[in-house]
């Protein structure tokens, strides 16, 4: 009996116990509220139009127009006075500080009123309020009509040659064979033999060898060879009036030749260095890669986002608008909007409103972003501008983002794929941003591209027969305030594909 009692204790205690902790854990639920960014789809469509380049949107916008029925192109006939007057609409109605509109932040209530709505952007254009063309003239923009992009590839280019030789056949077929094993740099990397049985041709291969060798005479010539050295020697032999001592350097002495140790050369060969120094000129012109010459990628141009013109002393920023439709809200489904009694209709076009009008705040909030950063980083860059890349500051996307007085992602999204065509040549935006080096230790702060242009020009005018060593570089520049560690000159160096001191030496 006293065991029972006790254990009916025991359990009443446990009960108690958790039941206690349950009340606690119930004390102590709160309410907090939190605010969280939902991404909607059109706010993803507002951040993805920021990284698309000029070209890009282009088609974005060419997109929507055909699936959005709300959207037309405003009528290219229209006046300066009538578009400016379209523009002043739009900007009182909306602007990049008040982007959100709102059908979005209410989520399309049915109180809310749209015909007042779409009268207040009637004929609204989404061009930017600056799309004036005055400050550019056609010298300032690049020459488009001379870019032709090479669409052939290595296999068509040397196929067409091969038709031109007068064989046929089991000739031609295995020619065709070869050249579709050719690899990108022109090389081949699988035998006659595998070519000849896999494929069931029936031919001797000395004959197969004499194709390969025609192949190899092609232009680019060199392709259809095993690999650099054999591709050197193939063009070594095409020179007119044959060079045996080019051969002979490809051969057994193309490290030394790298090495620059003429003098080594001069002893194995027998010649003397001025031949050397000649076969070196020619071995020089030929490619180690022959494929490369023919390249089968398309090859894109880009097109500038913002063009720079210094008028008057002053660096003016001027948006490309060309090519981007100006957009309106069609008359048609306005009508629609206001006289159908159809609620299924009307949902379906308020629906189509609202695309339609973010699509329009995305753009305008796009160009006017583009804009600000442009501004900001001629503003900040100005000795660039004017003197050249060798006067770029030390820049970081925090610099822009607390000067505009937006979030460093924003900036980072802005400066994807956006090219800025200046008096000194197309930049893309992200070329503007440098970590600063050779600040420590009471240094200059400089920018690190143009670090290595400084490292550059020093090399370039350097003694051939006592170039610099790189803490020699370190020390000529700390003299004119960039202190600089040796092994970060070492790292430069090497990132400009510049050679160390000892194998820049010509003895």
């Amino acid at each position: 009996m006293f065991l029972g009692e006790y254990s009916d204790r025991v359990k009443r205690h446990e009960y108690a116990k958790r039941w206690g902790i349950a009340m606690a854990m119930k004390m102590n639920q709160s309410l907090k509220q939190t605010q969280n960014l939902t991404m909607t789809p059109q706010l993803q469509q507002a951040i993805k139009l920021l990284t698309l380049t000029h070209l890009e949107m282009t088609n974005v916008i060419a997109k929507e127009m055909v699936e959005n029925p709300m959207l037309e192109e405003l009528d290219s006939e229209k006046t300066h006075e009538e578009l400016a007057s379209d523009r002043s609409v739009r900007e009182i109605e909306s602007t990049a500080e008040n982007f959100s509109g709102p059908e979005l932040v209410d989520g399309g209530k049915e109180d809310f009123d749209w015909q007042k709505y779409i009268e207040s952007y009637n004929n609204s254009s989404s061009t930017s309020p600056n799309s004036s063309r005055e400050i550019r003239s056609k010298e300032d923009q690049p020459d488009y009509e001379n870019m032709v992009s090479q669409e052939m590839s290595l296999q068509d280019h040397l196929e067409w040659q091969m038709r031109m030789e007068d064989i046929e056949g089991v000739d031609l077929q295995l020619g065709l064979m070869i050249i579709h094993n050719l690899d990108d740099d022109g090389f081949l990397e699988t035998s006659l033999d595998e070519i000849i049985r896999e494929n069931g041709i029936e031919i001797d291969l000395s004959r197969a060898e004499e194709i390969l060798e025609l192949i190899q005479y092609l232009d680019p010539v060199g392709c259809g060879t095993k690999n650099t050295k054999e591709a050197l020697i193939i063009q070594a032999r095409a020179v007119p009036g044959r060079v045996p001592l080019v051969e002979e350097i490809i051969n057994n002495h193309l490290e030394d030749v790298y090495k620059k140790d003429y003098d080594k050369i001069v002893k194995a060969t027998g010649s003397n260095i001025e031949n050397v120094k000649t076969a070196e000129m020619i071995i020089m012109t030929f490619h180690p890669r022959p494929g490369r010459l023919i390249s089968s990628e398309q090859i894109h141009y880009v097109v500038p986002d913002i063009y720079v013109k210094e008028i008057s002393g002053e660096l003016v920023i001027q948006l490309n608008d060309e090519g981007v439709p100006r957009l309106k809200i069609s008359k048609l489904y306005q009508s629609l909007l206001k006289n159908s009694g159809d609620g299924q209709t009307k949902n379906y076009i308020q629906d189509k409103l609202r695309s339609a009008m973010w699509l329009l705040k995305s753009i305008e909030n796009r160009q006017k972003t583009i804009e600000k950063v442009a501004k900001a980083i001629v503003a900040y860059q100005p000795e660039f501008f004017k003197k050249g890349p060798e006067h770029l500051k030390p820049m970081i996307l925090k610099d822009i983002a607390e000067e505009i007085g937006m979030h460093e992602s924003t900036i980072s999204r802005v400066t994807t794929n956006k090219f800025m065509h200046t008096p000194l040549g197309t930049f893309e935006l992200k070329y503007f941003f440098n970590s600063g080096v050779g600040g420590k230790d009471g240094g200059v702060d400089i920018a690190s591209e143009s670090l290595k242009l400084k490292i550059k020009s020093l090399i370039e005018k350097e003694d051939p027969k006592k170039p610099l060593s790189d803490q020699k570089i370190a020390t000529i520049l700390s003299e004119s305030g960039i202190v600089v560690a040796r092994r970060t000159i070492a790292k430069y160096r090497e990132s400009l594909g510049i050679l160390s001191s000892a194998k820049r030496k010509r003895k």
